[in-house]
């Protein structure tokens, strides 16, 4: 009976033993939208970057979590006197997942993608100046512009100018094959995408082994998902009148950052009557930003006044242009020549934020005559529709890609703001170097379309998550949409 009883004991020590060994190193992830799908340089879906970014695919630079630019497969670079030839020095020594070498005959199919003339990249404008990319040797490439560009660094960090493989491009969409800490394994749609870590990494090995990304829409759904702890993270917390239950709770941290996320009222500039500055006027003086910041996001975010994140050093606060106004809005529609208002329609995609903001935002247009059906469609509609179609009166829509300001320079884009004197400012913006002329230029940028009521600017999009008490390394803030896991851990 004693020799059982020890063996027993031991049995138990060293169960207990290698269970503390045993340190958890895989993490389950929600988010509420689902990518489209996994090719992150020919959508504009913020999710797609919000799976891949960093973990999966990566580009000659990248952002860290605090908005820094810094060295990617690129590992330096020399810039000529003249702004207009770039040369990288590659790591060596860089393998694809699928076990393929990484070189500059990568780097130029890439670059030379984007800006082919069948391209679908989202940011195609932001690497027009491109005007030829050479292969030095195995790892060096020279990327000549057209013009010089201050931002190319910057823009090169962007998840649309990752490195990808001309054999993988094919079914990239479905099995993306990048040279991150991390390599894709499986997507169950509608449920999960899985990745684990990539052992063959050339940088730091990712300290997690795998991790699940879960994609949960409804915000009560998240809410129970995260107390019943079926999950790790939330990203982007959808529920945030929920965030002080979380505070309280010692199982739980809720990180509070900001966004490049400008949360806009997306007008159709072409579309009668939205074509009258009159009218768009109308429609930022009928708007309370701070009633939707209370009603939709439970005073989390900050007003805005125009296209631009407001911890920016160059940021100027608009905010009084467009102030909550509705005598004036409607003083302002008679001038237009509708007194009575008139009819149009509203698209909101699935974020709580829209969906949220969309009731509230109907019910202060309605106040001053402007009747908007409220239209709720699914990511992939709103890109067809919205994004590539034009097919809307207004929408709302959190533009999280870093210093975006440049998109109101493309007439095309989905709002179509077709003004050849801010097209020149951007220009000219693109080809300045100099610190103090970019920030006063910067600042004329957001005086113009502020002026113009281009949009409706609402409020900074706040970043919102919850994570168990012992997850480590997650960025806070989020200077572009992204879950970058190569640094997260479980503290002991």
């Amino acid at each position: 009976m004693f020799h059982l009883r020890t063996i027993l004991l031991g049995a138990s020590t060293a169960a207990l033993m290698a269970g503390t060994a045993m340190a958890k190193d895989d993490i389950t992830l929600a988010m509420q939208l689902e990518p489209p799908h996994l090719d992150p340089t020919s959508a504009a879906a913020g999710a797609i970057d919000s799976v891949l970014y960093s973990n999966v695919f990566e580009g000659l630079t990248r952002f860290m979590g605090d908005g820094s630019v810094v060295p990617g497969l690129a590992e330096s670079w020399e810039i000529s006197d003249d702004g207009l030839t770039y040369t990288f020095k590659l790591r060596s020594g860089v393998t694809f997942h699928d076990g393929t070498t990484m070189d500059a005959e990568d780097v130029k199919f890439s670059l030379d993608r984007i800006n082919a003339e069948d391209s679908a990249n989202a940011q195609k404008a932001l690497y027009s100046a491109i005007s030829s990319v050479t292969v030095i040797d195995p790892t060096t490439v020279e990327v000549k512009l057209s013009e010089p560009n201050g931002n190319m660094l910057f823009n090169l960090a962007w998840g649309d100018a990752v490195i990808v493989a001309p054999e993988s491009i094919e079914n990239i969409k479905q099995q993306p094959i990048g040279t991150g800490a991390f390599k894709f394994d499986s997507w169950s749609q509608g449920d999960k995408i899985e990745i684990s870590r990539n052992p063959d990494y050339w940088g730091t090995p990712a300290v997690l082994s795998k991790a699940t990304f879960k994609f949960i829409s409804d915000p009560t759904a998240a809410f129970a998902a995260m107390m019943a702890e079926d999950v790790d993270v939330f990203s982007g917390f959808p529920a945030p009148e929920n965030l002080p239950q979380f505070e309280a709770d010692p199982r739980f941290q809720v990180l509070i950052g900001s966004t490049e996320g400008e949360t806009i009222l997306s007008t159709n500039n072409k579309m009668p009557p939205f074509d009258n500055v009159k009218v768009r006027a109308a429609v930022a003086h009928a708007i309370d930003r701070q009633a939707i910041i209370d009603g939709a996001m439970f005073g989390y975010g900050t007003p805005i006044g125009t296209h631009f994140a407001p911890h920016n050093p160059a940021y100027v606060d608009h905010t009084g242009m467009s102030n909550y106004d509705p005598e004036r809005a409607k003083a302002l529609l008679a001038e237009a020549g509708f007194p009575n208002g008139f009819e149009t329609t509203l698209h909101l995609p699935p974020p709580s934020y829209a969906r949220r903001g969309g009731e509230i935002i109907a019910a202060q247009l309605a106040a001053v005559g402007i009747k908007a059906e409220i239209s709720n469609v699914e990511w992939a509609q709103w890109l067809e529709t919205v994004f590539k179609g034009k097919n809307f009166g207004l929408t709302i829509v959190s533009h999280t890609e870093p210093m975006d300001i440049g998109i109101y320079a493309n007439p095309d884009y989905y709002f179509q703001y077709d003004n050849p004197a801010f097209q020149e400012l951007m220009t000219k913006l693109n080809s300045t170097t100099d610190p103090d002329m970019r920030t006063a230029m910067l600042g004329e940028a957001q005086t113009i379309i502020s002026n113009d009521y281009v949009n409706g600017y609402l409020f900074q999009l706040a970043a919102l998550s919850v994570a168990k008490a012992g997850v480590q390394g997650l960025w806070a803030n989020a200077p572009t949409q992204a879950n970058d896991l190569t640094a997260v851990s479980w503290s002991e």
